[in-house]
């Protein structure tokens, strides 16, 4: 199945482009806005119920998709969970997830209008505005959001145990590695990383994986419940069950 079925409407989010208000660095690919979005919402479909989700993202590298699902579902949110194996990219993911509050985004458009003096460049006042905006929608929709960064390998069960140990995810949401900008660190790919996350999750937590291409490369390990392409871009939604019992 491919396009759209939740978010069918374009919108404007160039307030989430990253490398204004949200940051960036080389090596970190952004993720397309209104692709995450729509995940996000197959993902609490296939989950059920109404409670806010707790996402997870295992291999969450500068922190962008979670950053973005927290400013736009805040409401459908409770907490976000971001672990990674790379040093570099948990930096970056630290200073994204702490926009997800409303003081911090203030802090973050004065910082941007000091630049703007300092450097003559209206730009920065743009991403200033940016900023507020983002911070005002916060506040509407409940205001911060309790945020957790922590050093994990997707391919150690007890390594990700650890990150889970206080969180429960119920939603894991994560893009996979690509060859050209990043790539695997200690693992095989997308099969072993699945088998690992199951291990850790409850039975009904919804697994959404990423990757460029026709397909993702799930192997045998289960089949997938939901299967839909965008672009260059296939994702798929799993249950941990599916991948316990498979």
């Amino acid at each position: 199945m491919t396009g759209y079925r939740h978010v069918v409407a374009k919108d404007d989010y160039t307030d989430l482009a990253s490398g204004t208000v949200l940051r960036s660095a080389p090596g970190f690919p952004a993720f397309p806005v209104r692709l995450v979005s729509e995940i996000f919402l197959r993902s609490l479909e296939l989950r059920g119920g109404d409670a806010p989700a707790v996402i997870w993202d295992p291999c969450c590298g500068s922190g962008y998709l979670l950053t973005v699902l927290g400013l736009l579902h805040r409401r459908e949110v409770s907490s976000l969970v971001a672990s990674d194996v790379a040093e570099n990219a948990l930096v970056l993911a630290r200073e994204n997830l702490a926009l997800v509050d409303p003081e911090a985004m203030e802090r973050r458009a004065r910082v941007l209008e000091e630049r703007a003096g300092r450097f003559g460049k209206p730009g920065y006042l743009d991403a200033a505005a940016s900023a507020r905006r983002l911070g005002g929608r916060l506040t509407r929709e409940g205001g911060a959001l309790p945020t957790t960064v922590s050093r994990a390998d997707v391919f150690r069960p007890a390594e990700l145990a650890a990150v889970v140990s206080t969180a429960a995810p119920d939603i894991v949401i994560t893009d996979v590695p690509y060859e050209e900008q990043t790539s695997w660190i200690g693992g095989t790919g997308v099969p072993e990383m699945l088998g690992s996350l199951a291990s850790v999750l409850g039975g009904g937590s919804v697994i959404a994986v990423t990757a460029k291409g026709r397909r993702v490369p799930v192997g045998d390990v289960a089949r997938p419940r939901v299967s839909f392409r965008v672009g260059n871009r296939s994702t798929v939604l799993l249950k941990a069950a599916d991948l316990s019992a498979g």
